[in-house]
């Protein structure tokens, strides 16, 4: 059985799985042109190949909820992780748009269950009182991949050739699943409290109220929050005049400013409520993403800072918004709940770029119309994943035992 002190280095190795997983997922937007170009893609085949990752993770993740508790978490993990490096390298072999297509369609699937598990682990090994700050750790791997994934990415793409990111992400990926099998210990205490793990508990869990408003904060808060990820970049070049070789410095200057703060939020939730930090940080989101949305032609550096508050609260929102998901239910049901979580907020992202591309439009000089009505769509669906955050509560009490950072 896993001991309930893991230490940093399994929080560490996990944020390095989850880190992998997102780097694939994020580096196929910003390779648009080139790919569109090499595959002689239309928008509608590219936008496609986007949405497989998205909806195959999604689809994956609520079939996969009945069952993912069964199992000890470090076999599922390898199993998974494993599908997700196929997955990756056959992005890079892949020379047609089928092809394609059905890889980043197994990436998905694979890595959507994996990006789950992790955080089933997390919450499995990591006590309720240092849960923020375990979330925090890991989920520093979205600011890692932006910071320095996606730019390495551009950079290596357009130094060689489009496939040359996946063949490094399958590569690393190929080391991390070595790293898993040696350092990663058994994970079943889930299994051990000797709580039924049939179908008739995976009913009772979809009956449970709290996990229901739990699963409606996290799908409101993904709703609006990819309601304006997805047409940023376009509207930086096409409405701000930002240049399309500064775009990278977004995610860099974001990610960087998002990987200074990580564990600084999530200690802030653990000493002074997860509740409370979603509040203050889920505020100062409104207003930034308003401004960002609204923008009106701007020098770089202004661009920049929008964008590093934005990395900043509009993301780090989600750590405090993780943890109080960890604990929305029983441990024995952790890993079907996130299951289910991982699947309605893969679609509910899917869903909102769907929505937010018939809000949109161009102008005939090309620039984009209508961006800022997806930022009031973002606000609005703020303020209700924070009312929705208001009536989840914690399931677990707090343990004698806390994680060492």
């Amino acid at each position: 059985m896993m001991p309930r002190d893991p230490g940093r280095p399994l929080l560490l190795l996990l944020a390095a799985v989850m880190s992998t997983h997102i780097m694939d997922f994020m580096i196929l937007m910003p390779l648009g042109p080139q790919l569109m170009r090499d595959l002689g893609l239309g928008p509608g085949k590219f936008s496609g190949l986007v949405a497989a990752y998205t909806l195959s993770a999604g689809v994956v993740g609520l079939v996969g909820a009945p069952f993912i508790d069964r199992f000890d978490r470090r076999p599922l993990l390898l199993f998974a992780y494993a599908g997700f490096t196929a997955g990756t390298l056959a992005c890079a072999l892949a020379h047609t748009h089928a092809a394609l297509l059905a890889a980043r369609i197994l990436c998905g699937a694979f890595g959507g269950l994996s990006g789950t598990l992790v955080m089933a682990v997390v919450g499995d090994v990591v006590p309720p009182e240092r849960r923020a700050s375990g979330m925090g750790v890991v989920m520093g791997a979205f600011s890692f991949a932006a910071a320095l994934g996606v730019p390495s990415g551009l950079w290596l793409a357009h130094r060689f050739v489009w496939e040359t990111p996946f063949v490094l992400l399958a590569a690393l990926s190929a080391m991390m699943w070595v790293a898993i099998f040696m350092r990663m210990p058994s994970v079943r205490g889930h299994l051990d409290r000797g709580q039924r793990q049939d179908f008739r508990a995976f009913l009772g869990l979809l009956a449970d109220a709290n996990a229901g408003r739990a699963l409606l904060f996290m799908t409101t808060m993904v709703f609006g929050h990819f309601a304006i990820i997805p047409f940023l970049s376009p509207y930086l070049v096409a409405n701000v005049g930002i240049r399309e070789e500064h775009v990278s410095l977004v995610f860099l200057v974001g990610g960087v400013c998002s990987v200074l703060t990580t564990g600084l939020v999530g200690r802030i939730a653990d000493q002074h409520g997860r509740h409370r930090t979603f509040y203050g940080l889920a505020l100062v989101a409104m207003v930034v993403t308003l401004l960002l949305s609204s923008l009106g032609p701007a020098p770089l550096w202004q661009v920049l800072s929008l964008a590093g508050l934005f990395f900043i609260f509009a993301s780090g929102r989600f750590i405090p918004a993780q943890a109080i998901m960890s604990l929305a239910v029983a441990p024995a049901h952790r890993g079907a709940f996130m299951s289910l979580n991982s699947g309605a907020r893969d679609l509910a992202a899917g869903c909102s770029s769907a929505f937010g591309g018939l809000i949109i439009g161009k102008t005939a000089s090309g620039q984009i119309q209508n961006y800022h009505w997806l930022g009031w769509m973002a606000v609005g669906c703020a303020l209700l994943s924070m009312g929705f955050a208001s009536r989840v509560r914690s399931v677990e009490t707090p343990s004698k035992t806390a994680v060492p950072h």
